[in-house]
């Protein structure tokens, strides 16, 4: 497995979903792609200045990235992104 250094957060993206009235759930493959992931690692919470960052996120959280964060990776046969702690807008919290 990757190690994320510094600030950075390696994630999966999650396929955007849509459920139908009777509750059938259908994956969206068109072009708008989710910015739900699905978090791998998190690095030690480095900036690129040296300073401690705290990095209120842990291994297994689902969160809402920017719009273009990241680079996308692939490693061992998955599509993986490699983001900024600070391109992750929000967590997902299931109620």
């Amino acid at each position: 497995m990757l190690k994320p250094l510094g600030d950075r957060v390696i994630v999966k993206m999650l396929e955007k979903e849509e459920t139908t009235k009777s509750g059938l759930i259908i994956t969206s493959k068109s072009e708008e792609k989710s910015q739900i992931a699905q978090v791998l690692k998190v690095g030690e919470g480095i900036d690129s200045e040296g300073k401690k960052v705290e990095i209120c996120v842990k291994e297994g959280d689902k969160v809402v990235l920017n719009q273009y964060a990241g680079t996308s990776i692939k490693h061992e046969g998955e599509d993986l992104m490699i983001v900024k702690y600070s391109d992750i807008l929000a967590l997902v919290e299931l109620s």
